[in-house]
């Protein structure tokens, strides 16, 4: 069992409060009112530049060259190719990068990003990719269980080409690097007298995705 398999069964009510949120659920089911959509997609650009951010710490952090350059390659990924798609997605929504630029910072988004700039910054490599694990894995968890669901709306959802974007064999991929980089990292420092404050971590992590979700639904709030 990978170190990441055990996090999340040890967490099993905020992963699913994570994986299973109303937003994800309306996306299957293409309902989602636009507004929402769209004011998730403008905090993700914010969100996408401290999750850059983030891997750089965790260059910073890495005692070898092997791990330094598994983190630089994922910070040079998402400046030059995932910013960019975003950027095109967005687009194709209405929204320009200069928008996106302008936008206020959500709580919800500081919430999650600083606090995995925090674990960084407090604790190893390890911590913080730990802190990092719910968003990179449980958005391939939700594009491939959407996917392959029969209860998702696949024709007239405006919502497909995200739900098929999270659940391509390119983006799975990603997840299993990042699985494998985890149990790496676990060779040399993790411990089972760590777990307990691992688990922690990535269950403050889970819930803080949920609140991200949860951001997109109360704008719709009068």
């Amino acid at each position: 069992m990978t170190l990441f398999q055990r996090l999340k069964e040890a967490n099993p009510d905020a992963w699913c409060a994570f994986t299973d949120h109303a937003f994800v659920a309306r996306l299957q089911s293409g309902d989602l009112p636009a507004a929402a959509f769209e004011h998730y997609l403008k905090q993700d650009y914010l969100f996408l530049i401290h999750f850059a951010r983030a891997y750089s710490l965790a260059a910073y952090k890495s005692d070898n060259l092997a791990d330094m350059r598994a983190a630089t390659a994922t910070v040079s990924a998402l400046i030059d190719t995932e910013m960019a798609l975003h950027v095109q997605y967005c687009a194709e929504w209405g929204i320009s990068e200069e928008q996106m630029q302008a936008v206020e910072e959500a709580p919800e988004n500081m919430a999650y990003t600083r606090y995995v700039l925090e674990k960084g910054l407090s604790g190893d490599i390890l911590d913080l990719y730990v802190a990092l694990a719910p968003c990179v894995m449980g958005y391939g968890e939700i594009g491939e269980k959407l996917i392959n669901s029969p209860e998702t709306k696949k024709t007239g959802n405006p919502y497909l080409p995200w739900i098929e974007m999270y659940a391509s064999d390119e983006y799975q991929e990603v997840v299993t690097a990042s699985i494998d980089q985890i149990d790496k990292l676990a060779i040399s420092r993790f411990t089972e007298a760590r777990f307990d404050s691992l688990s922690k971590t990535f269950r403050e992590a889970s819930r803080l995705e949920a609140g991200f979700w949860q951001m997109g639904l109360n704008i719709l709030e009068p």
